[in-house]
Order: C-alpha cells, then sequence, then structure tokens
C-alpha cells in the first residue's frame, strides 16, 4: 500500500518521456531499420535507472530543485548555462509535442486550428486547478490509455518473437553502421533520455512531499517506470515493421503521420490505434515537459512553485506554464513551418546537451555539503562515469557530423571513446579521482536523521537572513517586552504565600489560577 501511495514521478516522468518526439524516432527506427535497433533501448535501461536514482536522492534528502541546486553549489554561470540550455529544449520539446497532436487529429479530419488549442486549454485547466492530486490522477488517466492501446496493436501486428528476441541482445544494425544510422541512435538516446526528466521528477518527487523514508519505494516507482517507458518503445517499433512490411514505404520514413496512413492500409482499426498512441503520448509529453520548464523557473527566480498552491498563490508559476503552451500552440499553426526537421533536430539536440546534464548531477550527488550520507558509492560513480563516457562520445560524433559533412560518423566514434574514456576516468568522483571527506555524523539511521535536521537548519537560516528587517523588528520587540511579570502580593512588597507542593503560589501557571487551581485540559493543581 505505500508503493502505490509513493508512485507516480517515476512513472510519470518515463512515460512522459514516449512524447510525440520519441514516438515517431521510435517509428523511424522500424520504418528504416525494422527489428535492428531493439539493443540500444535495452542498453538504455540501466542508464535511465541509474540517472533518476539520484534526482531521487537530490529530491527527497534536500528538498530543493536541480535548478537551484546548480545555482547554489556552482553558481550563478553555472545556473544559467544549464537552465538556459533546459528552457530552449524544452520549449522545442514542447512545440513537437503539438506537432504531434496536430498529426494525430489530422489522421481523423480534424483541422489543427481546432485540435491544438483545445489541447493546449485542456493542458493549462489541469494543471492550474491548483491541486496537486487532481493533477496526478489525470496523468495516470493518460498513461492507463497508453497502456490499453498498446495491447492491441502489438497483438494485431503479429510480432516474430525469435527474431525480436535475437535483435534485443546482438548489437547490429541493419545496412550496417552508416552515418545516419549512428545519427538515429543518438536521437534515440535523446528522445529516451532527455534533461527536462532530471529538474522534472526531483521537483516532482518534493511537490509529492516524498522524505528520505520513503526513497526505497520511489526507487522502485523509476524501475517501474523504465521498464514501462522502454517496453512502449519496442511495442511502437515492432508494430511500425508489421505496418511497413511487404510496401515501398520500407526504409523512407517521412513522419508518424505517415506511418499511422501505414497502419490504416493494413486496417483502418490499427490505424485509429495508432494515432490515439501518438495522440495520448503528445498530451502527457506536453504536460511533463512544460510542468519541468515551470519548475526551473521558479527555482531560478525564486517564486512560489507548486501544484498544491492555488493561482492566486503562485501566479507567476501557472503563469509561466500557460505563456509556453501558448507560444508552443502558436507556432504549430504557422503555416509552412518546418516542422518536420524540428522534430528530428529535438531529438538529437537532446542528446547532444544530456552529457553537461549529467555531469552536473553526478558532482552534486558526490558532494557532502548537499547529501551527506547519501553521497554516492564507490561502484555507482564507475557506472556513471561510463555512462557519461557513451554519451559525450555520442554527442561528440553529432557535433563532428554536423560540422564536417565529409566525414563518416563510425570512424569518428571510435576515437571520442576513447578520448572520453581517458578524460572521464580521473574526473568522475570516487571512479579514480580524489575523495571527499564526508562531515562528522554520527552512523546508521541516526546519521540519516542528523543530516536531514542539518538541511533543514541550514535552510531555516537562510529563510532568517532573507527576512532582513522584519526580523530585527521582532527581536526588538522580544527585547522590549519583560520576561518576568510580578505578581500582585509582591507589587506590594509582601512575601508570596507557599502552597502545599512548597511553590510560590505567585509562580503557578495563570491557566490555573484563572481556572481555579484546574488547567483547561481538566488536570488538578
Amino acid at each position: 500500500m505505500t508503493f502505490l501511495a509513493i508512485v507516480g514521478p517515476g512513472l510519470i516522468v518515463m512515460v512522459g518521456d514516449n512524447d510525440a518526439g520519441g514516438v515517431a524516432t521510435y517509428a523511424q527506427a522500424g520504418q528504416n531499420y525494422g527489428y535492428s535497433l531493439l539493443w540500444v533501448l535495452l542498453l538504455l535501461i540501466p542508464v535511465l535507472i541509474v540517472n533518476q536514482e539520484m534526482v531521487v536522492r537530490l529530491g527527497a534528502v534536500t528538498g530543493v530543485g536541480h535548478a537551484r541546486l546548480i545555482n547554489e553549489r556552482f553558481g550563478k554561470f553555472w545556473g544559467w548555462f544549464s537552465v538556459g540550455d533546459l528552457f530552449l529544449l524544452n520549449f522545442l520539446t514542447i512545440v513537437t509535442e503539438f506537432i504531434g497532436i496536430s498529426l494525430a487529429m489530422s489522421y481523423f479530419g480534424v483541422s489543427p486550428y481546432i485540435s491544438v488549442p483545445i489541447a493546449a486549454a485542456l493542458l493549462i485547466a489541469i494543471t492550474a486547478s491548483g491541486s496537486f492530486r487532481r493533477w496526478e490522477r489525470s496523468m495516470f488517466a493518460f498513461i492507463g490509455t497508453s497502456l490499453v492501446l498498446f495491447v492491441p496493436l502489438v497483438i494485431f501486428a503479429h510480432p516474430r518473437v525469435g527474431s525480436i528476441a535475437y535483435h534485443f541482445v546482438l548489437p547490429g544494425v541493419q545496412g550496417g553502421f552508416t552515418s545516419d544510422a549512428v545519427l538515429l541512435i543518438i536521437a534515440i538516446v535523446g528522445t529516451t533520455v532527455a534533461p527536462w526528466q532530471l529538474f522534472f521528477q526531483q521537483s516532482n518527487v518534493i511537490d509529492k512531499r516524498i522524505t528520505p523514508r520513503f526513497i526505497r519505494y520511489e526507487r522502485a516507482d523509476t524501475v517501474l517506470g523504465s521498464l514501462v517507458v522502454v517496453g512502449g518503445a519496442c511495442v511502437i517499433i515492432v508494430a511500425t515493421v508489421y505496418a511497413v512490411r511487404g510496401t515501398g514505404l520500407a526504409g523512407h520514413y517521412a513522419s508518424a503521420l505517415g506511418v499511422a496512413r501505414a497502419f490504416g492500409d493494413k486496417s483502418g482499426f490499427l490505424g485509429a490505434l495508432f494515432a490515439l498512441v501518438l495522440l495520448d503520448a503528445s498530451v502527457i509529453g506536453a504536460a511533463a515537459v512544460t510542468l519541468s520548464t515551470s519548475y526551473a523557473f521558479g527555482d531560478v527566480f525564486g517564486i512560489k512553485h507548486s501544484l498544491h498552491r492555488k493561482f492566486r498563490d503562485a501566479k507567476a508559476f501557472y503563469a509561466s506554464y500557460t505563456l509556453v503552451v501558448l507560444l508552443a500552440a502558436g507556432i504549430v499553426l504557422v503555416p509552412a513551418a518546418p516542422l518536420g526537421l524540428l522534430t528530428t533536430a529535438v531529438q538529437a539536440l537532446a542528446g547532444v546537451l544530456l552529457p553537461s546534464a549529467s555531469v552536473f548531477l553526478l558532482l552534486l550527488c558526490n558532494d557532502p555539503e548537499v547529501l551527506g550520507p547519501w553521497t554516492n558509492p564507490r561502484w555507482l560513480n564507475v557506472l556513471a562515469g561510463v555512462i557519461i563516457a557513451i554519451l559525450l562520445m555520442l554527442s561528440g560524433t553529432l557535433v563532428v557530423t554536423t560540422l564536417f559533412s565529409g566525414v563518416s560518423a563510425p570512424a569518428v566514434a571510435p576515437w571520442l571513446a576513447g578520448a572520453g574514456g581517458i578524460g572521464c576516468g580521473p574526473a568522475c568522483p570516487g571512479g579514480g579521482g580524489e575523495e571527499q571527506a564526508a562531515p562528522a555524523v554520527p552512523c546508521g539511521r541516526v546519521r540519516h536523521r542528523v543530516w536531514r535536521r542539518h538541511l533543514q537548519d541550514r535552510r531555516a537560516g537562510r529563510s532568517r537572513r532573507r527576512r532582513g528587517r522584519g526580523g530585527e523588528v521582532g527581536r526588538l520587540v522580544l527585547l522590549w517586552r519583560p520576561a518576568y511579570r510580578p505578581g500582585p502580593r509582591e507589587r506590594q512588597g509582601l512575601p508570596q504565600a507557599e502552597s502545599r507542593n512548597g511553590r510560590q503560589a505567585g509562580n503557578r501557571h495563570p491557566a490555573r489560577r484563572r481556572a481555579g487551581g484546574r488547567c483547561h485540559d481538566g488536570g488538578s493543581k
């Protein structure tokens, strides 16, 4: 029962990662390369779990958002660097979500000028309701719908189980490791492991008021979400292979709408199912990514940012959410906008920006001033260092092949892999570099409680300092008020009478004196 009460942030952030860009990228992988890229998804499971488990600890222990932690620990320059990248990438990602909504509804003949404004109004209404529970239940409803739609889609796709199992465990690419294949692999990594996830889950853990006591349940929530997101990606790839099998569309991806029409040629029911999957994924992704942006906005500018607050209590928070949604929806409605190019570019950009976000995450999780006894163990640092090195190799390959069109991606990747391994080894905390000494605190459960109280006292001290003149006035009032008020006999210069227990009557509790010797709770004198 405790797990059911805690589940939410991990599942929502993972399923939100299978957004419109994710559906389009997985469909492209299935249409152009068949089952041969399934092994990439299997390798992404530990990447998802490792990255998101670290932000779970950061959120539950510190009670501070990811953007604020970076700003306070590394300075305003790096704070604005990370948040500036996030704002740009998130905004472009939200645009792709509305592209997905417009494409999905176009399959049913609904104009984007109708579907996009309705979807924008729905997102604003769900989030600006001032109820965290209402928002979370809405997300669960969309997630349940997505899971229900996946079942008939994979059953009617007639999956070839033997071939699927083979490509899951044996890396390879249909047609060889060409530059296009490598770029698509980077896009798959970028759409499955995105920087906005780090900011969203840490803030959502705080918003749900998850404390260190429930970290193990939130870890299980994160593992469950990673399995769900990889399973959904596999269903899309497998179903797309079935849709284009035996047609001239194989190897010639155009858009997610083209894949839906390919399903429609096989069966009108399957075409409608795929369009609904795209619509549902777009709505979940838009809600999560936009909320991630608003959380970061609140962290940076120090405004109230919580779904528990009503609109009147957090106007700037909800206004930023509304503004981002309206701007993204407006761009989609601009005629002749390069929407297809934008969708692919966003996933590749996410793959480029993810390594820097992962580096900040790893440094924060090894800072004893931030996590105290919850810092990363050595084995986790080694694993995270390997993951960051791989991400650096992939993002570097994308940059080099983009700047120098004549360079082959398979030729560049091994050199960048060697450089990334050499560079990340000594720099990785606990993976060959000098370890930081943890503060002297007791061991066991008491150690964790002491550190939790230390963080609370430190935040309380910052709050007291921010009050400024108001705090000084309060202290002056306390100093002015006398600490002792003499009784009536003492004011007349008479000695105070003693009670039966030897205490002076004038020093009795005032509530007892007023009640004739009895307290308000009914106790005797």
